[in-house]
């Protein structure tokens, strides 16, 4: 196992900072998830991690050992790093079998015949591909070919496993059947494993850990459920959810202790204990309800706790019903379980758990109050 530490990293390409101040930890045996859109610096971080890439600042250590020092001009080879990476292509040699493939690279490390043979196989084994030995590249699937990938990286034990979207080849069924034997070779080794994706649920259904990326810099790294029910601001907020989350424009005021929200839904107050660190404004100021769908309960009869709102559209989708509703001028969506109906135009009543519910300032787009 590895655990390894950036600190102060950037990174340019020309005048482009594509990694900006990156500060980040990660422990023995996490399966930490780099998380973001297209061009925001995940699979950079990455390259930087393995030595393809050469940061301009900064300071990397693997067990306390420095791998980077940018101010010394020092980078430790990718070889010295007791590491493997898998790419988003298979980068299988076509020429040879799947067991020359996965012993390739143990014959340069020298090892015994009889220990490479075992390697190969126990390797195969885990990724339930062990009839597929003899075959070339050619005879399989793309979804054979990334498990031969992953077992050629784990055969070696490195104590860092780095896999660079290595599910986005697959298709939808197979990505899910990847995602459970990922989870169960990182329960198996214990391996430290940093894993960059764009998909939020493969990051959100694997990792021990998630780092969310934003043009350069890292936004929040958090648990995996603490990142959904929490996102750090609204950028993040919008990013992670699907479908994504309700945004209701609102004012708020801070004072004796409590957060006193006014929105389309009505009157929200909220204990001191559910605030965050942020500052919050002086008097009044515009705040943004955010409410996960799936925290719209729909009732058909009036409650104490209930607001009332319009259905403007219902789209049921076989396992889950989406609710469209309206409250004044604002949207927002429904999520329900199992097959629902509901008329266009009828007048129903939600229920949102207060302690499910997350508020930003407006202004800072920051969070305010947590949920729990």
């Amino acid at each position: 196992m590895s655990r390894i530490e950036l600190k102060h990293i950037d990174k340019f390409y020309g005048s482009n900072h594509v990694l900006r101040d990156i500060n980040l930890t990660i422990e023995d045996g996490d399966f930490m998830t780099l998380l973001g859109p297209s061009g925001c610096g995940k699979t950079t971080t990455l390259r930087v991690v393995s030595g393809l890439e050469k940061p301009q600042n900064g300071v990397m250590t693997i067990d306390g050992e420095e791998m980077i020092n940018a101010d010394l001009a020092y980078y430790a080879e990718p070889s010295k790093r007791g590491l493997n990476l898998v790419f988003q292509s298979y980068a299988l040699w076509p020429h040879m079998t799947v067991r020359e493939n996965i012993a390739f690279g143990l014959k340069i490390q020298k090892l015994p015949k009889d220990e490479v043979e075992k390697r190969v196989k126990e390797s195969l084994r885990m990724m339930r591909i062990e009839d597929y030995i003899d075959r070339y590249p050619n005879e399989l699937s793309g979804g054979q070919q990334q498990r031969v990938a992953i077992a050629r990286a784990v055969a070696s034990n490195p104590k860092l496993l780095l896999l660079d979207e290595p599910l986005s080849n697959l298709d939808a069924r197979l990505r899910i059947d990847m995602r459970s034997e990922l989870q169960r070779i990182h329960r198996e080794l214990g391996t430290t494993i940093i894993y960059v994706t764009h998909d939020q649920v493969e990051a959100l259904t694997m990792s021990t850990k998630i780092a969310l990326f934003k043009a350069g810099e890292l936004s929040q790294v958090a648990s995996p459920m603490d990142l959904y029910m929490n996102p750090i601001d609204l950028e993040a907020a919008d990013f992670i959810g699907n479908p994504r989350i309700n945004f209701l424009k609102g004012t708020a005021e801070h004072a004796n202790g409590k957060l006193n929200v006014s929105c389309e839904l009505g009157e929200l107050c909220f204990d001191q204990a559910d605030m965050t660190d942020e500052p919050i404004p002086d008097g009044r100021f515009d705040c943004v309800v955010a409410i996960r769908p799936e925290q719209v309960q729909i009732y058909d009869e009036p409650a104490a706790d209930r607001f009332p709102v319009k259905v403007y559209a219902n789209q049921p989708a076989g396992s889950e019903t989406l609710v469209s509703l309206q409250a004044g001028s604002s949207d927002f969506l429904s999520k329900q379980i199992g097959l629902a109906h509901y008329e266009i135009n009828q007048e129903v009543y939600v229920h949102i758990p207060p302690e499910k519910i997350n508020i930003y300032n407006a202004q800072s787009t920051r969070l305010i109050k947590r949920a729990r």
